[in-house]
């Protein structure tokens, strides 16, 4: 798929709480056919020490409209200055990159296990499943339940589970201790979260022979596969994040 790098104009800045929001982007031509998983490389215009690119993942996209949606955490001075944009101001993009999640089998229970901003390019991939006949039950964890964001978003893609640390909603403790994973029984898991939780989610997955998908969130400077710095060890030896991922089969990876 051709690379674009354009200047999208800001939609809609929308804020979600004090950590999150979401950019709604335009651009002057057809977009072209997104795939879930797939993400861009943000320039931050405006911030003195912001350096480098900032990866993020395609979090819904509007065909109808031409637009796509950008969820981000505030983190830093570069995701900081990204917030307070305004409708109307342009933000330069290199997209879209990266491989995609595979579509399971016919059949196939399936899982969608995502942690903060984790979450992100998993309503793009539900959206995608359901449009493809499945109906995915969505396990989610968050710090507290002032960070859970855009819930009724995600209950039309299926049943939403939640897991707060300190349990404020949902099943309190870590997400990986959710009485699902006793529970329920599926066929495959796709991921997306801090890498401690993706790895534990990996071992469940391991052990019980489950499929599994997870998205990487490794630090990526181009995200075209030069710089070197998103290198993830697998059984096929160093491959790049940001080219040959962010998504991988477990299988792959060295964990």
């Amino acid at each position: 798929m051709a690379k674009r790098i354009e200047d999208l104009k800001i939609i809609e800045n929308k804020r979600l709480n004090n950590d999150f929001f979401v950019l709604e982007l335009s651009a002057n031509d057809k977009l072209p056919v997104f795939k879930p998983g797939q993400f861009v490389q943000v320039r931050v215009d405006g911030s003195p020490k912001t350096f480098l690119r900032r990866p993020i993942s395609i979090h819904d996209v509007d065909y109808g409209r031409n637009t796509f949606k950008l969820l981000i955490q505030i983190t830093g001075k570069g995701t900081k200055t990204l917030s307070k944009l305004s409708n109307g101001d342009f933000l330069n993009l290199i997209y879209p990159l990266g491989n995609s999640f595979g579509l399971p089998d016919k059949n196939e229970k399936i899982l969608l296990v995502g942690g903060g901003c984790g979450v992100a390019p998993l309503l793009f991939l539900g959206k995608y499943l359901k449009s493809n006949g499945y109906v995915p039950d969505i396990l989610f964890g968050f710090r507290n339940s002032e960070r859970i964001i855009e819930l009724e978003e995600y209950l039309e893609i299926g049943k939403v589970f939640l897991t707060t640390e300190d349990g404020s909603r949902g099943e309190k403790g870590y997400i990986t201790s959710h009485s699902i994973f006793s529970n329920g029984t599926y066929d495959k898991i796709y991921c997306c979260g801090p890498d401690s939780m993706m790895r534990a989610i990996a071992g469940y997955c391991k052990k019980n022979n489950i499929a599994c998908e997870v998205s990487l969130e490794n630090l990526m400077a181009c995200g075209i596969g030069a710089c070197l710095c998103c290198i993830v060890d697998t059984v096929n030896g160093n491959l790049c994040t940001c080219i040959d991922g962010p998504v991988f089969n477990i299988t792959e990876l060295k964990w």
